[in-house]
């Protein structure tokens, strides 16, 4: 179907190349309510090249080559964060070239890499309004356009030979995204899927604000180092839960509405099926609880307990009717230096010389702490002790972050007698 679309966009006229600046009426590739991709009439708001895909928001980049070696010379002798970014970055690339169609006033994409191209720009402007409008974050503190590399050659040399495909993400070495080409990858585009951008666009929020923007932050470089790992593993399995949340939270604002299962038009049904945050039954289990304390990093798998502090996230606003609310209180604890209320970045700059500070316990607080209203404080509260086996007298008491009316939840048996 989503074929059958664009071919028939082809047969309206020639194509051309336009001149124009935001706003810009143009078709992008958008889930309907029937649950299928098709052409529907949006405005890009901050393009200032339709053609090059760049504005306020991002920059394309096609043709890019990045391949990361640990046993590459230059990657060797990097001795600075900018020194490794140029050293694995062997091919700048160069701007993309999009071509439209216009009809009646509005541009069509006139092949399918013009259709990808727009529909990721218009899904990065989704996320950049999410964290500016709901999130709170000022469009100053959201940084410059973000770097795209479209369809690049990327390789981690060190886990497969093969560049990488199927894939979209957030690469904090080299401070960019990357819209990877697919190959097995049968269902819709990474880069049509709404949730799945924010998801990556989160990540580049949490890169700036906790790890204040370090492209090799200590909390993964410096405690990684260790063989048992703790905080570095909870702290990459919070930037992935935080980022399912925040990609549910843009769907919000959507045609189809609110949507816990957003990886569904991507990936297969297992994987969908992981990650939905309406999913109320995610525990923390005396295997991942070992794992999470045992583990060096680069063993360690995020992605469940991620999933776990997603779905107990969800569960709070969802049952309070205060996602939003919830949204902005998470985004407000990454980093705060008001006194005596520490967000993530300062509670990490604390466990810098021992990571153990950075725990399950400790984090909880600076999130409930940054929760304003006692309800939802209290709902985050049962949903966190219950989903992440905390014990309650950690978190509620005098001087704790849990109101008194919060205990717990009953839907997790506990692990420890």
């Amino acid at each position: 179907m989503l074929r059958k679309a664009i071919v028939a966009t082809l047969a309206l006229s020639a194509a051309c190349a336009p001149d124009s600046q935001a706003p810009v009426k143009v078709q992008a590739l958008v889930l309907n309510s029937n649950g299928a991709y098709a052409p529907r009439e949006v405005e890009l708001t901050t393009i200032s090249d339709i053609v090059k895909m760049e504005g306020v928001v991002a920059k394309m980049i096609g043709g890019a080559r990045i391949r990361s070696d640990s046993q590459d010379p230059q990657v060797q002798n990097a001795q600075t964060a900018e020194a490794y970014a140029k050293a694995i970055i062997k091919g700048d690339g160069r701007d993309v070239t999009a071509s439209y169609i216009t009809q009646d006033g509005v541009l069509w994409p006139a092949d399918f890499h013009t259709w990808n191209l727009v529909t990721a720009y218009y899904n990065f402007e989704r996320a950049y309004d999410y964290f500016n409008k709901v999130a709170n974050i000022p469009a100053a503190d959201l940084g410059e356009p973000a770097t795209v590399y479209y369809f690049p050659e990327f390789t981690l040399v060190d886990s497969s030979p093969e560049a990488l495909k199927d894939n979209a993400l957030y690469f904090s070495p080299i401070q960019a995204f990357m819209v990877l080409p697919f190959d097995t990858l049968q269902k819709a585009p990474l880069a049509l899927n709404a949730g799945v951008m924010s998801h990556e666009y989160a990540h580049r929020i949490f890169n700036q604000k906790v790890y204040g923007g370090n492209p090799l932050p200590y909390q993964i470089a410096v405690w990684g180092q260790s063989p048992s790992s703790p905080g570095a593993n909870l702290v990459k399995a919070l930037d992935e839960g935080l980022a399912d949340y925040h990609g549910f939270g843009t769907t919000c604002d959507s045609p189809v509405g609110c949507d816990t299962r957003y990886f569904r038009t991507s990936f297969d049904d297992r994987l969908s099926e992981s990650r939905d945050l309406a999913k109320a039954d995610r525990c923390m289990d005396t295997v991942l609880l070992n794992d999470l304390n045992t583990l060096n990093v680069s063993a360690f798998d995020p992605y469940k307990l991620g999933s776990i502090i997603a779905s107990a996230l969800y569960q709070a606003g969802q049952s309070t009717g205060q996602h939003k609310a919830l949204q902005r209180a998470l985004v407000a604890a990454y980093s705060d230096e008001t006194s005596g209320n520490p967000g993530l970045a300062q509670l990490s700059r604390i466990a810098q010389n021992d990571q153990l500070i950075f725990n399950r316990t400790s984090v909880s607080a600076v999130l409930v702490n940054h929760i304003t209203d006692t309800p939802l404080k209290t709902a985050v509260c049962n949903e966190l002790i219950d989903h992440l086996q905390i014990p309650a007298a950690e978190l509620v008491g005098p001087g704790l972050p849990c109101p008194p009316e919060a205990q717990g939840g009953t839907t997790c048996a506990p692990i420890n007698p």
